[in-house]
């Protein structure tokens, strides 16, 4: 264990240094555009370019929240918080959206005003040329930035990267009307202000969005589920996987618990070792630390359980609610049976529990039951 909290120490010191430094290129950039684009804005008497400069600078501010995230949720593991920082940034990036929802509200209602009360601008060919160069900037620090955000795992930065790419396009679309209104006399800034503002307000909400499923907690990835269960069931013994469930507490810092099923030849040395070979394997190649391994075990030498397996399967997953059933152990000697069963959130668990154990008493009445319903969390 301690191994591989050294392992996710190095990790987490690494991806700090990639966030903060895609970050500060980002600031740079944003801080340099904004300048420009005001420039360009006052002179000409152009809403749309200063609300394309408003946007920079919300830009600019959101990645300084990014570095303020990535560092406090870098911080170490302490007695208050033994499992680390790391959700801190699911935090910043909640901050980051409402920046970018404030921006994109405040543009519309500039917009609003200025189609109301319209002002006719006045381009010059070095404010076309000013706002063309913004537009390659914008592509190719949006290219980067997601990038960089893919790489090390970030939400924050690959909304920013996102977000620049959405900011050239709208830039382009600010240099098209003033290309129009050039050549054509038409004015169509103000209602371009109103499409940059629509983005903008669209970009934020989706943001907020991810964010919160991330702080709620979310269905797991069903290639993830299935890449650990390939891995756990790659060992011998295992017989199946089942009741995968992951905790994050931050990028690349991921917790986990599953249940496997076992023979029941096999003594508590034998499980201790297999459990320790899957927590190895698992986190070697996925980086989830499992913290917990139950054990289902399983019959093999009893003739009987396995026809008392069948027939309650049979039973079981005649119901359209019943996803799944593992954990399967009849006790003949003792008059015992147990399994789980995954019930499909469409149905009512204690109508379907309580259908599930009549149905079981009736098949056998001598038999004692256990049944516990597991909830459909994993594909």
């Amino acid at each position: 264990m301690q191994e591989q909290n050294n392992e996710i120490a190095v990790l987490v010191s690494n991806r700090e240094k990639a966030i903060v430094k895609t970050s500060i290129i980002g600031i740079v950039t944003n801080l340099l555009l904004v300048g420009f684009k005001i420039f360009v804005g006052l002179i000409s008497n152009s809403i749309a370019v200063i609300l394309d400069a408003v946007n920079n600078l919300s830009d600019a501010l959101s990645s300084v929240v990014t570095i303020v995230g990535a560092k406090l949720g870098a911080k170490q593991p302490d007695k208050k918080h033994p499992l680390g920082y790391g959700r801190i940034e699911y935090l910043s990036s909640m901050i980051v959206a409402a920046l970018v929802l404030y921006a994109g509200i405040t543009s519309l209602v500039e917009s609003i005003k200025k189609i109301i009360h319209p002002e006719a601008a006045d381009y010059s060919m070095v404010s076309l040329i000013i706002i063309a160069v913004a537009v390659v900037v914008k592509l190719i620090l949006g290219m980067y930035v997601r990038k960089q955000g893919k790489k090390v795992g970030s939400g924050a930065l690959e909304a920013s990267g996102s977000d620049a790419l959405f900011d050239a396009i709208l830039s382009a679309s600010v240099l098209a009307s003033a290309i129009i209104y050039l050549i054509r006399g038409i004015s169509l800034e103000a209602y371009i202000g109103v499409v940059i503002a629509g983005f903008i307000i669209k970009a934020g909400i989706e943001m907020m969005i991810e964010t919160l499923n991330d702080i709620i907690g979310k269905r797991e990835d069903a290639e993830k589920t299935k890449k650990l269960k390939e891995i756990i069931c790659a060992e011998d013994a295992v017989l199946g996987a089942y009741d995968v469930t992951l905790f994050n507490y931050g990028p690349n810092k991921n917790y986990g618990s599953v249940h496997i099923e076992l023979p029941d030849n096999l003594n508590v040395d034998d499980v201790d070792r297999i459990t320790r070979k899957i927590q190895t394997d698992v986190f070697q190649k996925t980086g989830v630390i499992l913290t917990g391994v139950g054990v289902y075990s399983y019959n093999t030498s009893d003739d009987e359980a396995a026809q008392i397996r069948n027939a309650v399967q049979k039973t079981v997953m005649a119901h359209e609610w019943a996803l799944q059933m593992h954990g399967f152990y009849a006790d003949t000697e003792k008059k015992t049976i147990r399994f789980d069963v995954v019930v499909s959130f469409d149905a009512d668990r204690n109508e379907a529990l309580k259908t599930l154990y009549g149905e079981v008493k009736a098949l056998y009445p001598e038999y004692d039951t256990l049944i516990v319903p597991d909830v459909d969390i994993a594909d």
